[in-house]
């Protein structure tokens, strides 16, 4: 019997303190195999795990021990929230640990569509200077369009008005006399409104079954043709392959993808779109954010193994919540 089981790379000083009032097994790798995953957590009493662990209803029920779930950042699309309800097993988060980080990584993408800094960086650095190839344009003035009025929607607002932007935002959720709405001076609208007017439209939904393939051809076709489009919450949010017909047609003029359906992804015709930006999932990964989620999801599952409430739970139990016994 181990006490924690870490099935991706989390690691640092946080982690090495749970491991010394723990009994803690570490396996980065674990993740990709699936038989092994089974197996161990059949003898942890916690587990700890990113996005990549499919945190799936049979892997909870082989969990017969399992007390507690940690998920190391926001997104829960990896993790059978009702199976964890159902069985009394407590999932926590870190719902805001790493907003910053992604809200400036948005900014900074926003800008290097606008002013084109890979492709001009990427032609300086093959011996050219091309100076009036790469005319870019400013954001001062533009309309910025944000798809899910959350706490990184809003942090990006923010950032975004800062630039002398006017806000607009879609949010099905929220209402006019939401916070953080106001403190964003953002205007509420529906989405096509959304779409037809802004200048760069930047997504933040969570993943779900509801907004899978939210941005399709549909969408697309909708938005400006000097529009940009920005993705840093989940791959599957867009339709890849309408993205890349908008394009390639001309309806959009750039996008800069952080995300993808499948991670790592195949190759495809965006890789070597001049007009498009591709990072792999960094948004949230910045010294300080890594360390602001591991101390959070460590010091949750600490408590739930000590005893004591989480302080980011996100389980709403149908059964009594399962104890940790000696």
């Amino acid at each position: 019997m181990i006490d924690i089981l870490i099935s991706e790379n989390i690691s640092g000083p946080f982690v090495d303190e749970l491991s010394s009032r723990f009994q803690v097994s570490r396996q980065p790798n674990l993740w990709e195999d699936q038989a092994a995953l089974l197996k161990a957590v059949s003898a942890a009493r916690a587990l700890i795990v990113r996005n990549k662990t499919d945190v799936s209803a049979e892997l909870l029920k082989a969990g017969k021990n399992l007390i507690a779930v940690g998920r190391a950042g926001v997104g829960l699309d990896n993790i059978d929230i009702d199976s964890a309800n159902d069985l009394g097993i407590v999932v926590t988060c870190t719902p805001d640990q790493n907003s910053i980080s992604v809200a400036e990584l948005t900014i900074g993408l926003m800008i290097a569509l606008a002013r084109k800094i890979p492709a001009a960086n990427a032609d300086t650095g093959a011996g050219h200077w091309n100076r009036h190839q790469f005319v870019g344009t400013e954001l001062y003035g533009k309309t910025f369009g944000i798809i899910g009025a959350g706490k990184i929607g809003f942090l990006t607002a923010t950032r975004a008005r800062a630039l002398g932007m006017r806000i607009l935002a879609y949010d099905p959720f929220v209402s006019e006399d939401n916070v953080l709405v106001r403190e964003a001076q953002a205007e509420l609208v529906e989405l096509d409104d959304l779409l037809s007017k802004s200048d760069v439209v930047s997504c933040h939904l969570p993943g779900s079954p509801k907004t899978d393939g939210l941005m399709n051809r549909k969408r697309f076709e909708k938005m400006k043709p000097t529009a940009t489009f920005i993705n840093t919450a989940r791959g599957q949010v867009v339709n890849e392959k309408d993205l890349i017909e908008a394009l390639k047609a001309g309806k959009i003029a750039g996008a800069a993808i952080d995300v993808r359906c499948a991670e790592p992804p195949k190759v495809s015709e965006l890789d070597a779109m001049p007009n498009v930006i591709l990072t792999p999932h960094i948004a949230a990964f910045t010294i300080e954010a890594q360390s602001r989620v591991t101390h959070v999801v460590c010091e949750d599952v600490a408590r739930v193994l000590d005893g004591q409430p989480a302080k980011n739970v996100v389980t709403r139990f149908n059964v009594p919540q399962r104890e940790f016994r000696n």
